[in-house]
């Protein structure tokens, strides 16, 4: 993708804004943002958006997607696709109050007011796309380039959560050039048995395994260094596998808390989007008052100690004796209607689509709020 830098001025908030959905992406979490575009796309209220598709394939190229045809298997979360006989897409500048999606002329570009990202794990998550973004001066969705950069690398979030004293399971990071370097033995006196292994910069539960044995530990280290060059090694905490959902930007609101509660060894990428059949899902959760708004402070919290802004997930664990650990943060999560940052949000009282309308103002807030600092000094 081509980009140049582009001028910022929004158009006037009294014609419908242009909103891009941005979905796909170089990650392995590929297929499920195909799901959430299309989630998202079908519910958006079309009376006040104007709304354009815009998917990047798997080789990083953007295409301009047709209403009708910009998925193939739309219906199956094994086979969806991005179809790729849409138009190719490169931002370009235009005129002096328009951002420019381009195709093959000024004449058919597609001007954005707002840019929704769906773009789950790295090349999308990780800030990368934040950045070009911000350099492009359009508003957009979802945490800044700091928070998102920090929430996808799961060392750096543990390492800031413990130093802001917010608890976390004990972990080790192992990079692909140390990994000779730190024995099973070692890690078992530090951490315990079982423990968890998983590639520090992807969600979705991809390459993460519940290591109960060394020949388990072997395969799990080959498994996830496939997919990052730095790897998380975690204690496992017996208890509840709780989440809530963080909306908003200076003054963030938390949701009430759900339970996760998988027929799996744990709610892995199978149970989360192929085979949910066997899973429990327990929305609201009847805390004591106490006890929830202790989480909710907590996640709270945490979503600021990441400078994350707009939405997030956050995932924490509850032990026998109430004592709370955060997991780890999604600044994208799965965003299907069904997925759990919804449906924490439909269980306090945001439905779908008021909460899609939440998150496209929460990002024209933001960007007008930064577009009054300045740029030169005098």
């Amino acid at each position: 993708m081509h980009l140049f830098l582009l001028l910022d001025k929004l158009c006037s908030m009294k014609k419908k804004l242009r909103v891009g959905i941005l979905f796909g992406g170089q990650s392995a979490e590929h297929e499920i943002s195909l799901l959430s575009a299309k989630s998202v796309y079908d519910a958006i209220d079309k009376k006040k958006y104007d709304v354009c598709l815009i998917g990047i394939d798997k080789k990083g190229q953007w295409h301009l997607g047709n209403e009708t045809n910009f998925l193939s298997h739309p219906d199956d979360p094994k086979k969806v696709a991005l179809n790729l006989l849409t138009k190719e897409a490169t931002l370009l500048p235009y005129a002096a109050d328009k951002q420019l999606v381009h195709t093959d002329s000024v004449e058919n570009g597609e001007h954005l007011d707002v840019l929704f990202p769906l773009l789950h794990g790295p090349n999308g998550e990780d800030g990368t796309v934040q950045g070009l973004l911000k350099l492009a001066h359009i508003p957009f969705v979802g945490a800044d380039v700091i928070g998102s950069a920090i929430a996808m690398d799961k060392d750096v979030t543990k390492r800031l959560l413990r130093d802001a004293n917010i608890p976390t399971a004990k972990f080790i990071a192992l990079k692909k050039i140390d990994q000779d370097s730190i024995s099973f033995k070692k890690i078992v006196k530090s951490l315990g048995l079982p423990f968890f292994v998983k590639p520090a910069n992807l969600g979705s539960s991809v390459a993460v395994s519940k290591v109960k044995n060394e020949e388990q530990f072997k395969k799990a280290v080959q498994d996830a260094f496939s997919y990052d060059n730095k790897i998380l090694i975690e204690e496992y905490i017996q208890g509840k596998e709780l989440w809530c959902s963080v909306l908003g930007n200076e003054k963030p609101i938390a949701s009430l808390i759900g339970e996760i509660v998988p027929e799996h060894e744990f709610f892995d990428y199978a149970a989360k989007y192929y085979d949910d059949s066997d899973t429990l899902y327990h929305f609201p959760v009847p805390f004591p008052q106490p006890l929830l708004q202790q989480m909710q402070d907590l996640a709270i919290k945490t979503v600021q100690t990441l400078c994350c802004e707009g939405m997030a997930r956050v995932d924490f664990f509850l032990d026998e004796k109430n004592n709370i650990f955060i997991n780890e943060i999604n600044t994208i999560p799965g965003f299907r209607e069904t997925s759990l940052y919804p449906k924490l949000w439909k269980a306090s009282g945001i439905s779908y689509i008021e909460l899609i309308d939440r998150l496209i103002m929460l990002a024209v807030e933001r960007h007008t709020r930064d577009s009054q600092l300045k740029t030169t000094y005098a």
